[in-house]
This record gives C-alpha cells, sequence and structure tokens, in this order.
C-alpha cells in the first residue's frame, strides 16, 4: 500500500484514501486500462510510423500526369503544286529551343522526416528531427516505456537532450497524421547511472523529490522541479540531476521528469530518499489523477507501476500529496 500524506503550509495531516497501483516487472509497455486511456495505445503495441518516400508521386505536393507534349497542325493558305520539277522538299530543321523542364520530386524530398541520435555524457542522447512540412506541430516521443510530447519549431525542427533508459537506445517521434521518424544509437556508459521516471498527463502537478544523503527540504542535495541540479554534477559524480521531458503550453500534453545518479562515479555512502509529490491545485482538487513510474533494474529491464490518486476537494488547496515509496529509495556506496 502507497503511504500517502497531504502537507498543507501549516503543518502535515494524514490524508484519507486508498490509491490503486498495479506492478508490472520487465516487459515495458504493459496493456492495462490506465496506460490505454492516458496514452491511448492498445496494449504494447507501437503506433504505426510512415516517412514519405519520395519515388512514389502520391507523396509529391504537386501531382503532374498525364502531360502530353504536342505541336499545332495548321495550314499555311499556300498551294504548293506537287509535280513542279522546281520544288525540292526539304525536312524541317530541329528546333533550336531547349526541352522544356517536367516538374521533378524535388518538393517531395524537401518534406521528408529525418531523425538523429547521438550519445552524449551523462548517459543523455542528443536527439535531433528535421520535417520542413511539419511546422509547430505536435510530436509524441517513446523511448523505452517512457513517452512525452513536444512541439517542433516555426521551421519543423526539434532538438532534444534526453535520458537513456536502454544501452540499445530506440527513440520514435510520431506525429498525429501517422508521420514520423526513428533514431537509434548505443549509449555505453548507462550502466553508470541509477535511472527513475515519473510520467503522467495534463496539468495533475506532479513532482519528484530527491534529498540525497539525508538532505532536508530546501537544503544542498534535495533536488525538485525547482532545484533540478546540473549534468556536469552528474557527469563528474558529484551529485544527480533531475530533468523534465515535454511541452507543457501543448494541449493535455504528456510529461515526464527523470531522476539519474551516477552510482558508478559518486564518492558518498548512503541512501538517496526518492518521493512523488502533487501540488492540489484548482485544477485537480476533487479529481482523480494518474501516473506511472519507471525505474531502470539492474539488467536493463523496467519495474512499472501505475498509479491512480484520489485528489482531496477544493478547500485543501495549496497542500500537497507526498508518496514515499512510489519510488523506490536508492541505496549507493561510494566508489
Amino acid at each position: 500500500m502507497l503511504q500517502t500524506f497531504v502537507l498543507q503550509k501549516k503543518g502535515i495531516a494524514t490524508a484519507a484514501g486508498t490509491l490503486t497501483c498495479a506492478l508490472a516487472i520487465g516487459f515495458v509497455m504493459q496493456s492495462t486500462d490506465t496506460a490505454q486511456q492516458r496514452y491511448g495505445v492498445a496494449g504494447n503495441a507501437i503506433p504505426m510510423v510512415k516517412t514519405i518516400d519520395a519515388s512514389d508521386p502520391a507523396n509529391s505536393l504537386l501531382d503532374v500526369q498525364a502531360i502530353k507534349l504536342t505541336s499545332a497542325e495548321f495550314s499555311s493558305g499556300i498551294e504548293v503544286p506537287q509535280s513542279d520539277p522546281e520544288v525540292v522538299k526539304v525536312a524541317s530543321p530541329k528546333s533550336v529551343l531547349p526541352e522544356p523542364v517536367l516538374p521533378t520530386m524535388e518538393i517531395a524530398d524537401a518534406c521528408t522526416i529525418s531523425a538523429v541520435a547521438q550519445p552524449i555524457a551523462a548517459a543523455m542522447v542528443k536527439l535531433s528531427m528535421e520535417a520542413p512540412c511539419l511546422p509547430n506541430e505536435r510530436v509524441t516521443v517513446h523511448h523505452n516505456g517512457m513517452i512525452f510530447t513536444e512541439t517542433t519549431t516555426f521551421n519543423g525542427t526539434l532538438d532534444l537532450t534526453v535520458p537513456a533508459l536502454a544501452t540499445d537506445a530506440v527513440f520514435i517521434m510520431a506525429f498525429t497524421n501517422g508521420d514520423g521518424a526513428v533514431a537509434q544509437t548505443m549509449v555505453e556508459d548507462l550502466a553508470d547511472f541509477d535511472r527513475s521516471v515519473l510520467q503522467w498527463k495534463g496539468n495533475t502537478g506532479f513532482q519528484i523529490h530527491a534529498r540525497e544523503f539525508g538532505a532536508g527540504y530546501g537544503e544542498t542535495g534535495h533536488l525538485w522541479e525547482s532545484a533540478p541540479g546540473e549534468i556536469a554534477d552528474a557527469v563528474t559524480g558529484n551529485g544527480g540531476v533531475l530533468t523534465r521531458h515535454g511541452d507543457t503550453n501543448a494541449g493535455d500534453p504528456l510529461l515526464a521528469e527523470v531522476y539519474s545518479f551516477p552510482s558508478d562515479t559518486n564518492g558518498r555512502s548512503g541512501i538517496i530518499a526518492l518521493s512523488v509529490e502533487a501540488e492540489i491545485t484548482e485544477a485537480n482538487c476533487g479529481l482523480e489523477i494518474e501516473a506511472q513510474s519507471l525505474e531502470v533494474l539492474g539488467d536493463y529491464s523496467i519495474k512499472t507501476q501505475n498509479l491512480t490518486l484520489p485528489v482531496p476537494d477544493c478547500d485543501e488547496i495549496g497542500g500537497f500529496l507526498v508518496l514515499n515509496n512510489l519510488l523506490q529509495d536508492l541505496k549507493v556506496a561510494a566508489k
């Protein structure tokens, strides 16, 4: 049973209520009612991704078919005696004008969607996509069970830094019209990091809080949305880092937070306390909100938990719900 607390601005009160938490270990994208409702994906199916084939005329913005080049037939109105021996028949000269240039498939080529994934420090991946014909469009990024939505720029590009959840990291970027792209790369240093993910849909107020080695709220070592830490610290082993993914300005977005800790280069021993919190706001008070946690295990399998959380009524606005055991605390040893 998950422990749930309501933190008020003045004091702490235990919240009554039962949380429904279904556990599935190993297989990513388990088929559950919660997952289907949140992500709109049936079971563990991956959305169909279609890339534009520039060689197929059906994909061209300009469809040119059955063009015929003809020359006009006309009479000069002058009769030429066929039997007159003074008349010499000659072939008409070849035109010196250049042949007309037919439309090519360059327009279709310009609309091709492409994506590249490149491993960088701290077991992160630099993800880039070009979709020139899909500017300012919603796109959903899928990676090993983690899902979040972004929006392309005015010229149809997308540049992200995403924590890897697998050494053989595959990223799927899918548009709402079914188009998309796939990028893949190897992330050799993933084994050097502990990684925990929380993901949800919409403005539900969820947050990961990591308190490293006994740090209290607001102290050095307490990482959360307003104090996420630095990737440089995760690279050097000085501390963890919290990253948030997804466009909060998109309509009903899918969002994710990822906590990463450099367990292989850390110089301290102790406990990192991980909790999930949700602020009670006008947007979620009196409702049931849902989230999913993903944790990368030692064998690179993914442990998932689905959460349905009843939020107290609106007279509790300003408080926080605290879940202390949705994410497993990390026990780390000095290296």
